[in-house]
């Protein structure tokens, strides 16, 4: 007989310490419920319960949580169909109300991103979309975490991850992009034209106030024509230098000249 005396206290003794002693993590604290009523919270370290299920807890991790929100099919304020995800950042500050005033916190709050992801992006235009994507955030965020904070959770963030286009749509906004370089390049080009025929014209009017430098880029003109090997070499000759052909004497002079090399020449 003493010896089942003392196996069954042996067996009470485990079954105290079991329902006794627990060891909270640094990152945890635990909620306790003595007779279902809420007792409070308590941890890290070791923590002494009430024996024989008296008092029962609930175990919250106070570390940041990193949620990947499913894709959710969007239709924008422009009537552009596009699937959406993207990254909830949370974390549990008050673990009591984490615990009694929602079921299931982490499944709540990623129910609630879905919906408030498809509200927010469905007034959106798809440009806004695209490159207005800090706003849009700051409004997924300040939505949620006005939800979420009577559940004892702080929203870090809510950011778009990835928006993925239809076809078509890709296509559309690859020819607007090709376009819009083309416009560009243009305006680019003419620039580049005016800009030049503005400096041609100042060029031309320094150039025409002295003949001496008019000769000057007629020798240059030749070194550089020269350079390329032609067979054939055009050299304009300045009108200034027929002039002192024009008057009478010296034009008959030039015909009696050219009239004797032509005699000579037959002869």
């Amino acid at each position: 007989m003493p010896n089942i005396w003392y196996g069954v206290a042996a067996v009470v003794a485990i079954v105290f310490l079991a329902t006794t002693i627990r060891i909270v993590k640094e990152y945890q604290r635990v909620v306790v419920f003595r007779l279902g009523r809420l007792s409070g919270v308590r941890g890290p370290g070791l923590v002494l319960l009430i024996p024989f299920w008296i008092e029962r807890i609930e175990r919250v991790s106070l570390r940041t949580i990193v949620d990947d929100v499913t894709p959710q099919d969007v239709m924008t304020k422009d009537n552009v169909s596009v699937q959406v995800n993207a990254v909830l950042t949370f974390r549990v500050t008050e673990p009591a109300k984490a615990i009694i005033e929602v079921e299931e916190f982490g499944f709540a709050i990623s129910e609630m991103a879905q919906t408030t992801l498809r509200s927010v992006l469905g007034r959106a235009n798809l440009d806004d979309l695209l490159s207005e994507r800090e706003g849009l955030n700051q409004d997924l965020q300040e939505i949620i975490a006005k939800h979420c904070q009577d559940w004892g959770i702080a929203v870090i963030a809510m950011e778009i991850k990835h928006v993925d286009l239809p076809p078509e749509m890709k296509r559309a906004m690859a020819k607007e992009a090709e376009a819009e370089r083309e416009r560009r390049a243009k305006i680019v080009h003419a620039a580049g034209e005016l800009e030049s025929s503005e400096a041609l014209a100042e060029a031309a009017k320094k150039l025409s106030s002295d003949p001496t430098a008019i000769q000057l880029r007629f020798l240059q003109a030749m070194i550089e024509v020269s350079a390329e090997k032609n067979s054939t070499l055009v050299f304009p000759v300045p009108i200034d230098l027929l002039s002192a052909f024009t008057r009478d004497d010296k034009l008959n002079q030039l015909q009696a000249f050219i009239g004797q090399k032509t005699e000579t020449e037959k002869v």
